[in-house]
């Protein structure tokens, strides 16, 4: 590592949204960033999350209008910066004998149209349900609303990619094992995990974004000032075979109070969402509870017409989501908003704590706001009108039409799967090949050989489950020995670079 990749003015700890996030609006401010990520990218809450962009509805029940209104405004600015990983969605919300008010909810859907400008959504209205409704008989009336889904590990990764054009470093798999500062500056100890090569970096200003490690971080580099304290709370998932081919979500409602999301996903699935329970145990490794797994199936049975067993779940993860301590609240109460911690101590340190991934560009430019002292030459906010990699199209069908058009002999499920997942750069996937046989081998769910070598070497992808779970989400449609010989693959790819 020259001299040049070894001091910087900003780094970035933290791998996820907020992190990857701050080091591309500092690069592009003409920063010189470092990003560190001990193990791959959106590795953890990031990737685990309901894969939604949104205002929030429910948190008008909690009187957080502020969190709201950003939250709406930056679902248009996300809608327009990667229209190819946020898709507006309609969301409809059930009525049942013990649910909400009708005049509540009409009231809330309509301070939640109304809260901040919209382009890409469409107002709030009453729905009937008819006899191809995939909900029970006798449930009749309900209204429906709009927000968006977004591939969550995927737009991580477009900002990492954003952040390295504007000059970025990006380091996966390194690990901060000590910083100490003084008054010129931050020295930080990393350890690269896949080669045990220990380097050193250093920084004019440090900025702790490591999500549910933020406090661990903190308490590691900065010992003698007292971390800002977290809530730290575990959002269960569970995905299910397809429960309704309409392109639709649906909110249900619950006795206690909490609503549980049935998203449709990836084509063949329904993803719902969400248990929410505080959690102190291991942070590499949240999982469902039984509890967990029959409160939401529960819920589901009792709205839709057909019936959901443990048997047919087809798979399930959690997430910890690091919020901001509330002294008494209710983890599905407290605040999903952000806050932030500089100390100045011999050298800067900016801790980021909370936020969530509908808010992650506002949270970066904010951090950048805050640190304008230390870096009086840097030039000012830029990401609210910038395009993310992938994102400078005007409609899908128009890019379909573009992609079809220079790549006839390229399979349509295919096209449509690139252009979910990366957009115009489908065409860098592309290259020069001319044939279906130029795309080598299948490893199966339609994943090739060229896909694989450019997530390699343009994706910072290294494992069959950076690819399967992170970069493509065709994991779900892996069997064993396509996932052995994906990663006999990549194994071989590694031994015999240089």
């Amino acid at each position: 590592m020259t001299k040049s990749q070894s001091e910087f003015d900003l780094l970035v700890i933290g791998g996820g949204s907020n992190g990857a996030g701050i080091a591309a609006d500092a690069a592009g401010r003409g920063l010189s960033v470092a990003l560190l990520e001990k193990g791959d990218l959106a590795c953890a809450t990031s990737s685990w999350s309901s894969k939604l962009i949104h205002g929030g509805l429910r948190y008008l029940e909690n009187y957080q209008f502020g969190l709201v209104r950003k939250s709406l405004k930056e679902r248009e600015v996300l809608t327009k910066a990667a229209p190819h990983l946020v898709t507006p969605l309609a969301f409809q919300i059930p009525m049942l004998p013990e649910s909400r008010s009708a005049i509540l909810l009409r009231c809330g859907l309509f301070l939640y149209d109304s809260l901040a400008k919209r382009k890409h959504y469409e107002a709030s209205r009453a729905v009937r349900y008819c006899a191809d409704s995939p909900l029970k008989a006798s449930i009749r009336k309900g209204f429906e609303y709009w927000d968006a889904q977004v591939d969550d590990s995927r737009l991580v990764v477009v900002n990492a990619l954003q952040a390295k054009q504007r000059g970025a470093v990006i380091l996966t798999r390194h690990e901060v094992t000590d910083a100490t500062a003084n008054l010129e500056g931050w020295s930080v100890a990393v350890k690269g995990h896949l080669t045990g090569i220990r380097r050193t970096l250093t920084c004019k200003v440090l900025v702790n974004a490591a999500g549910p490690w933020v406090s661990q971080l903190h308490d590691k580099i900065a010992r003698s000032v007292e971390a800002h304290q977290l809530k730290l709370v575990k959002g269960s998932h569970l995905v299910l075979p397809k429960l309704s081919e309409q392109n639709r979500a649906f909110l249900l409602q619950h006795g206690d109070g909490r609503v549980v999301f049935v998203i449709p996903y990836l084509n063949d699935f329904s993803l719902v969402r969400t248990t929410e329970e505080e959690y102190s145990g291991d942070l590499d490794a949240p999982h469902i509870s039984e509890a967990e797994v029959s409160y939401l199936l529960k819920i589901v049975n009792r709205y839709f017409n057909v019936a959901v067993s443990n048997e047919q779940i087809v798979g399930a993860f959690s997430g910890i989501r690091p919020l901001i301590e509330s002294e008494g609240e209710q983890a599905t109460r407290v605040s999903r908003d952000y806050c932030m911690q500089l100390h100045r101590l011999p050298a800067p340190m900016l801790s980021v704590y909370g936020g969530k991934v509908t808010t992650y560009r506002l949270l970066a430019e904010q951090v950048l706001e805050r640190l304008r002292d230390f870096f009086p030459v840097m030039t000012g906010s830029w990401t609210e009108s910038a395009i993310l990699p992938g994102g400078d199209f005007e409609t899908r069908d128009k890019l379909q039409q573009q992609l079809v058009g220079r790549y006839p002999w390229l399979r349509l499920d295919l096209i449509n799967r690139w252009l979910t997942g990366y957009g115009t750069c489908a065409a860098e996937i592309v290259g020069a090949v001319r044939s279906m046989g130029d795309l080598g081998v299948c490893f199966g769910a339609n994943l090739f050989q060229l896909e694989v070598d450019y997530l390699c070497s343009r994706e910072w992808a290294i494992t069959a489950e950076d690819i399967l779970w992170r970069r493509t989400k065709l994991g779900y449609l892996f069997s064993e020995q396509e996932v052995r010989s994906l990663s006999t693959y990549l194994d071989q790819c590694r031994r015999t670079q240089p």
